[in-house]
């Protein structure tokens, strides 16, 4: 009895633990680096780089936390940017069950970055809420180097990237693919006002209880000679 135990126990673990890696087998993002070749309009002129791009998505709350990263910087400055003065900004592209783009903004340069040397971006980060349940996808758009007060690069992607993220959003409350139900909008357009649906405020609450004095006023007379018969029987 207690080898069938402990054979019964180990099997049991045994099946928890394969359960564990089927499910973690179903990743929720699926990332990968991406080669972005970034066409640059500078103070300067124009000028191209080709930096791997990366872009994570964290959960947070009832939205994902999005980092994008960049292995190479893709201008450079003709002077010397001290600490402090240049802030990367960049916006991503939505894909899949979602459209628009979600902004992601960096840390101002810690370090002053010398003249003639490629600007590190960095991590830039951002919030994308989504709206309904679905896989979405994240594709590097445009990038723009604030510098000492002004856009000091432009960049745009030009080589057509592939998403850098893949993410399935799960859990959205009324998340589904059907449209949600059409607002009160007081009977402006397209419906009856029989098809409104019911008021809740104080003022409604007002009108409602005059409609139901009216009611019992146009029933008043037939209440009481109800009452009179049944009385007189």
């Amino acid at each position: 009895m207690p080898n069938r135990r402990r054979t019964t126990a180990a099997l049991t673990a045994a099946v928890a633990v394969a359960g564990g890696a089927v499910l973690a087998g179903a990743p929720a993002a699926q990332a990968a680096v991406v080669d972005v070749n970034y066409a640059c309009e500078t103070k300067i002129g124009p000028k191209s780089a080709v930096s791997p791009v990366d872009i994570k998505a964290v959960r947070s709350g009832s939205g994902y936390t999005i980092t994008m990263s960049f292995e190479k910087g893709v201008s450079d400055s003709p002077v010397e940017l001290p600490k402090g003065v240049m802030t990367p900004r960049a916006e991503l592209v939505l894909g899949g069950d979602a459209s628009g783009r979600v902004k992601v903004t960096g840390k101002p340069n810690t370090a002053a970055i010398p003249p003639d040397t490629p600007i590190s971006i960095g991590t830039l980060t951002g919030t994308f809420t989504p709206k309904k349940n679905g896989k979405v996808t994240f594709t590097a758009g445009v990038l723009t180097v604030h510098a000492l007060g002004m856009d000091a690069a432009v960049c745009t992607p030009k080589n057509n990237p592939k998403p850098s993220l893949e993410l399935q959003v799960t859990g959205v409350s009324g998340g589904s693919d059907a449209p949600p139900p059409a607002a009160d909008d007081g009977g402006s357009g397209g419906g009856s006002g029989d098809e409104q649906l019911p008021r809740t405020g104080p003022l409604d609450s007002a009108v409602a209880l005059g409609t139901l004095g009216g009611t019992v006023l146009l029933t008043g007379a037939a209440g009481v000679l109800w009452l009179t018969r049944r009385t007189a029987r």
